[in-house]
């Protein structure tokens, strides 16, 4: 990791295109460490959408008339940019859902109900949020589909001996794994995951929702057949999610939800599909949301993932540094390649107390399991607190995290 963030990359500027992060709490300035459950927003994203409803609000893909065809095609240019980020070969292989979950969701539902066959599992990791493993269950539950997970070290990186080795009998349909952890920021080896699987002749899907925030994503060169991600942690609004998959691979999947826009024809008597990705979009889509999902991609790509990875490494560096140093506190997870996330214990705190003293400070964390209980257990712990960072992060603000937090171990010390 780089040392000192680039020269060109100007945080203080950045911040200026944030107004949330202008304002005091209890007469102390507003340090916002909890970007990796949701980020905040640049104006370019809250005009967006403004603008949007000030002056061309209709609904999409549907209408005649003049209003209608320009905001469908504002709404249709979130698609392009989507694939445009994620180097997506073909812009119907991008399909816009309601969030993250709504993508793993769809892909339980259309892919494990649809593609996988009787005999066949499912294979997932020790460290996945609940929305990649409890939509898992319910197939398992339903058709008898067998879910497998992959063990992690005690550094918190992935177990590839024991991960290929689950892949070894050649059962394995769908592997579905983090691209980046949202606890212990690991970041998977995704190249090398992607290379077995397919060696054993399962497909994978990625969940990238914190990995698509810190680094660019291209699953050209990933190799991966889908890859999922929602809005609201990329600068974006929430409502929005999106699920790239291989063309081929959508094609031999069943609809998900069934309605309006997602229809070739109905009849009484039987109804066909759109083509993809409309097949998959059932209804009215989240057109504000989209619009502002534009607006968000644009303003990151403007200022560019080299330049954002290397200031969030030099703030990662800082902060193992920094916390390392109080005594008492245990940062959790050693990857050797990790993001913008940092989990820590205190001793004698629990982590919803750790983090009620920091916002009586101004300072916002995570406290709690993070949707990843099982990964708690396999750590051995409740809870933690945990914080997240975004381009707009400065390391004068994890430096008033430390200090705050040796006053905190002072006063659960007496």
């Amino acid at each position: 990791m780089n040392a000192l963030s680039p020269p060109t990359f100007d945080v203080a500027r950045i911040r200026r295109d944030f107004p949330i992060l202008s304002q005091t709490i209890r007469g102390k300035p507003f340090v916002f460490l909890d970007s990796g459950a949701s980020a905040q927003k640049p104006t370019a994203v809250i005009d967006a959408m403004r603008n949007a409803m000030e002056t061309q609000y209709a609904n999409v893909h549907r209408g005649l008339h003049w209003m209608s065809e320009r905001t469908t095609e504002a709404y249709e240019a979130a698609r392009d940019a989507i694939a445009t980020l994620m180097n997506a070969s073909d812009r119907h292989e991008i399909v816009i859902t309601g969030s993250v979950t709504g993508s793993f969701n769809l892909m339980a539902h259309s892919f494990g109900r649809g593609v996988l066959k009787p005999g066949q599992a499912v294979l997932i990791s020790a460290m996945e949020h609940h929305s990649n493993i409890v939509p898992w269950q319910m197939l398992r539950d339903e058709r008898g589909i067998e879910l497998r997970v992959a063990p992690i070290t005690d550094a918190g990186e992935l177990d590839m001996d024991a991960f290929e080795a689950l892949l070894a009998d050649g059962k394995v349909g769908l592997v579905s794994i983090t691209h980046m952890s949202n606890v212990l920021g690991t970041v998977t080896p995704a190249a090398r995951i992607v290379d077995l699987a397919h060696r054993y002749g399962a497909k994978v899907l990625f969940d990238g929702a914190q990995a698509i925030v810190h680094r660019k994503v291209d699953v050209q060169a990933l190799g991966c057949d889908f890859y999922a991600w929602t809005g609201h942690k990329l600068y974006g609004p929430t409502g929005i999610g999106v699920l790239w998959g291989r063309r081929e691979l959508l094609e031999q999947m069943p609809p998900f939800m069934g309605g309006g826009d997602m229809i070739s024809s109905v009849s009484f008597e039987k109804s066909t599909w759109a083509q993809v990705p409309h097949k998959f979009e059932a209804g009215t889509p989240a057109i504000l949301e989209g619009i502002g999902l534009k607006a968000a991609i644009d303003y990151v790509q403007a200022i560019g993932y080299d330049a954002i990875a290397a200031h969030e490494a030099s703030l990662v560096d800082h902060a193992l540094a920094r916390l390392s140093a109080i005594p008492g506190l245990t940062v959790i997870g050693r990857a050797q390649d990790r993001g913008g996330v940092v989990s820590f214990t205190l001793d004698k705190a629990h982590s919803h107390d750790v983090a009620t003293l920091l916002d009586r400070q101004g300072i916002a964390v995570r406290a709690g399991h993070h949707c990843a209980e099982p990964l708690m257990r396999r750590l051995g712990l409740d809870s933690t607190a945990r914080a997240t960072f975004g381009m707009y992060t400065t390391r004068e603000e994890i430096d008033v995290l430390a200090d705050t937090l040796l006053r905190v171990r002072e006063f659960f010390s007496k």
